[in-house]
C-alpha cells in the first residue's frame, strides 16, 4: 500500500495535487485540520508499504517516523517546517527547506521542475508568501488580475483548513484535495462556478466580516493581541485573519486567540513581515507549541501563561528582555 499523508491546508493539498498529477498513484489519504500534524502516529504500515509526508513538521513526527522506517520501503518527505535531527537512512528521501520564503508546494514545484508551476504559486499565495507568489506570479507571465484569482484560491484553500475539529471545516482536506484534482489549472476552478472556490468564498466572506471589527485586547508598536469570540467561525477564520493583519501591519507582530473547550487558548502567532524570524522559536517555548520562523502557533496554552506568551512575544519583536 501507498500513503499519502499531508497538512489539511492549501500547502499541504496542492504540494499532494502537484506530486500525483506528476506521478498518479492509488494511495490511502492522511489528513486534518492545519494544527493536526502528527499525522505519522496515526499510521500503521507493513513491510513494503510507502509513503509520502508533506507539509508537516518532521520534528513534531520524529517518533512516528523513526517507527515507521524499519517497516515502509520508502518514504518520501517534504516539508518547510522544522526537523530536528533527520534520520539517516536510504528509506528516506527528504526534502526539507526551512527558508522563511518558502513553502512545501514550492520545494515540490522545485522537485518536479516547474510542471504545475501555478498550483505552487497559488499555494504560496496560501501560505501567505506574498511577495515571492506575486513575483513568480510575474516571472511565469500571469496578469495582475490572473495573480490575484490565484491568491483569492490560495487564501480561501487555506481558509479551509482551519478549525479545531474537522467538522468546523467547510470540506474534509481529503475530499477538498480530490475535487481539486479534477482540474487541470487553477484558472479551471475559478472558471466553474459549481467548484468549491464559490463556496469558500461565501464562508470566507461570511466569516471575515464577523470578526474584521474587533478591537486588539493587546497593543503596541511591536505586538497587537486578538481575542476571536468562542464561535465555529473564529475557529475558522483565525489563522487567514492573522495572515490578513500581517498584510495590513507589516512592522508589527500579530496573536490570535481562540478558546478551546477547556478553556484554554489556541494561538495563531504571526511575525512582522517584515521580520519574518522567532514566530517557531517562540511558540516551541511552550507546551503544544511549534511552527516556522513566520508562522507559528500553540494548540492549547493554559488561560493563566497567557500574559508570559505576550511579554514573551513583546520582548522578542521589541528587542528588550523580560
Amino acid at each position: 500500500m501507498h500513503f499519502d499523508i499531508f497538512n489539511g491546508d492549501a500547502d499541504g493539498i496542492l504540494s499532494l495535487l502537484q506530486l500525483r498529477k506528476a506521478h498518479p498513484q492509488d494511495s490511502v489519504l492522511v489528513t486534518g485540520v492545519k494544527r493536526d500534524i502528527r499525522l505519522l502516529d496515526t499510521v500503521d504500515v507493513s513491510d513494503g508499504d510507502t509513503l509520502t509526508v508533506l507539509d508537516i513538521s518532521m520534528e513534531k513526527n520524529q517518533q512516528g517516523l523513526h517507527r515507521l522506517l524499519p517497516q515502509a520501503k520508502q518514504i518520501f518527505y517534504a516539508d518547510h517546517h522544522k526537523s530536528g535531527d533527520i534520520p539517516v537512512s536510504d528509506k528516506l528521501e527528504a526534502h526539507i527547506d526551512l527558508d522563511a520564503n518558502i513553502c512545501t508546494a514550492l520545494i515540490v514545484d522545485r522537485y518536479l521542475q516547474g510542471q504545475y508551476h501555478s498550483w505552487a504559486i497559488t499555494a504560496a499565495f496560501g501560505d501567505n508568501l506574498n511577495a515571492v507568489a506575486q513575483r513568480l506570479s510575474s516571472l511565469a507571465g500571469y496578469s495582475s488580475e490572473e495573480a490575484k484569482q490565484l491568491e483569492e484560491l490560495g487564501i480561501l484553500l487555506n481558509y479551509n483548513g482551519y478549525g479545531h475539529h474537522l467538522d468546523d471545516l467547510h470540506y474534509h482536506p481529503a475530499e477538498l484535495y480530490q475535487l481539486l484534482m479534477e482540474y487541470e489549472s487553477p484558472f479551471e476552478v475559478i472558471s466553474d462556478l459549481s467548484s468549491p472556490f464559490y463556496s469558500l468564498r461565501t464562508g470566507y466572506q461570511s466569516d471575515f466580516q464577523a470578526v474584521s471589527e474587533l478591537m486588539p485586547v493587546y497593543n503596541s508598536r511591536y505586538l497587537s493581541v486578538i481575542e476571536l469570540p468562542d464561535a465555529v467561525f473564529s475557529r475558522r477564520i483565525s489563522g487567514v485573519f492573522g495572515n490578513y493583519l500581517a498584510n495590513e501591519f507589516p512592522d508589527r507582530a500579530h496573536i490570535i486567540l481562540t478558546r478551546n473547550e477547556d478553556t484554554s487558548f489556541r494561538i495563531s502567532l504571526r511575525a512582522p513581515l517584515n521580520n519574518k524570524q522567532g514566530a517557531g522559536d517562540i511558540c516551541s517555548d511552550f507546551p503544544t507549541g511549534g511552527g516556522r520562523a513566520a508562522a507559528a502557533g500553540v494548540n492549547a496554552l493554559p488561560e493563566h501563561i497567557l500574559e508570559r506568551f505576550i511579554a514573551r512575544t513583546e520582548s522578542y519583536y521589541s528587542g528588550k528582555s523580560v
